[in-house]
């Protein structure tokens, strides 16, 4: 009776580790990421979303043989669902800097942007000494919007907030503000490819980063493979052949 009753506990025992590893290895991680953001994220006519981010991640998960699930909900509500356990980590177009490094921890930088302004066609706007005593629209929780707000006090400005680039871009086409801030290739693209009716002044900042993000001390193993697949693609020339295929 012993005898059986070890076999049944050891046959248990390996049952119980066997599904334990099969778990891990199904993981699925959830990344969360903004929904209009071209050209890094943004859906097609068809609902497809397309984009540098979605490509590089999707590369990763391949090389590293991962699963995952991108959920494409809004920067601001991508960063909510990161902060609330829903997703696993966030690729959005998000730029590295000491304060968000308190929260978050971020991968090695996989884009190097500098933040542009932008104007009506036909404004009179050139510099930020134009802007003193006028509204200009800003993005929430962006590179824009915190070099705006860095520069607001100096140059004498108003600044008013969108969760959404198209809503910004609207602001300043109709009038209601003079020019908004945004990172260059994204404002670039839009212009070029969207027919958003802004031009660039030639105003460009100190080039920052965009990271790969996880909350501060969680998702260690996660962070890692990013790091390990984004080194690997772009050895084998899969990083720049995604840039080229949606900057070029």
């Amino acid at each position: 009776m012993k005898s059986l009753y070890k076999g049944f506990m050891i046959g248990l025992v390996m049952l119980l580790l066997t599904a334990c590893g099969s778990g891990d290895g199904d993981k699925e991680y959830i990344i969360a990421s903004d929904n209009g953001y071209p050209p890094f994220e943004w859906a097609e006519a068809s609902g497809t979303y397309v984009g540098i981010d979605v490509d590089i991640m999707n590369a990763i998960a391949e090389d590293q043989g991962i699963k995952i699930k991108m959920d494409f909900i809004g920067f601001t509500g991508a960063v909510a669902s990161l902060k609330s356990g829903q997703a696993d980590a966030v690729l959005a177009g998000m730029t590295i800097t000491d304060e968000r490094l308190k929260v978050y921890d971020f991968s090695d930088p996989y884009y190097d942007v500098s933040v542009t302004m932008a104007v009506a066609i036909g404004s009179d706007i050139t510099s930020y000494e134009d802007l003193r005593g006028k509204r200009v629209a800003i993005k929430t929780s962006t590179n824009g919007a915190d070099f705006a707000e860095s520069i607001k006090e100096q140059y004498g400005f108003e600044v008013v907030y969108f969760d959404d680039s198209a809503t910004m871009y609207t602001e300043v086409v109709s009038g209601n503000a003079v020019a908004c801030f945004e990172d260059a290739p994204v404002m670039e693209y839009s212009i070029a490819k969207n027919g958003v009716q802004l031009v660039t002044t030639g105003v460009s900042e100190i080039p920052s980063q965009y990271g790969f993000a996880v909350m501060k001390g969680e998702n260690a193993e996660l962070l890692e493979k990013f790091n390990a697949g984004l080194a690997n693609i772009k050895a084998n020339g899969k990083y720049q052949e995604i840039v080229d295929k949606y900057t070029k």
